[in-house]
């Protein structure tokens, strides 16, 4: 049992983010990496076989084939280093832990596809698509209104100013 005050600061740096994904279902985990003194996203995608714990400290381990050799990482899923975590299918299992695809090659390792939760992804996806498409429409209708400029086009701009100083 964890004491009231420890829950108190746990419940702070839990994410709200984190999609509805079980044992079975094939994701994909945006992680964050240092690159130099650039911070890229890196994508693993791959069947989760196993989601441990809870709270702050819940972590799954997914795992996925790379030129016929099985590679399996554990995530924290509350991370601040995970960016996102999207659910691309859904999977049927019967088990809690699925480390038996571990000894298993080529079609045995096939995960059931669970129809009724893949509609229901389906569907989130494309309201997420369709959201953030009208997001950026009325971005772009709000700096056209405004009198902005993109970034090209402000360069441009900048380069005609440039040369027409150096004619003066």
């Amino acid at each position: 049992m964890i004491a009231p005050n420890m829950q108190a600061v746990e419940r702070a740096s839990l994410k709200s983010d984190v999609p509805d994904f079980r044992i079975g279902d094939r994701i994909e985990v945006h992680q964050k990496l240092l690159d130099g003194a650039k911070e890229r996203i890196q994508i693993f995608e791959g069947d989760v076989i196993a989601r441990q714990n809870g709270g702050v400290r819940e972590t799954v381990t997914v795992r996925r084939l790379v030129q016929g050799e099985g590679v399996e990482r554990i995530f924290p899923i509350h991370s601040p280093r995970i960016a996102k975590i999207v659910v691309k299918k859904a999977g049927l299992v019967r088990r809690a832990k699925l480390f038996y695809l571990r000894d298993r090659v080529g079609k045995a390792t096939k995960i059931r596809d669970d129809v009724k939760r893949q509609t229901k992804i389906d569907t989130d996806l494309k309201q997420a698509a369709e959201a953030s498409a009208k997001a950026a429409q009325a971005a772009a209708a709000k700096a056209t209104a405004e009198g902005g400029m993109s970034k090209s086009a402000q360069k441009k701009k900048a380069r005609k100013e440039a040369e027409a100083a150096k004619k003066k």
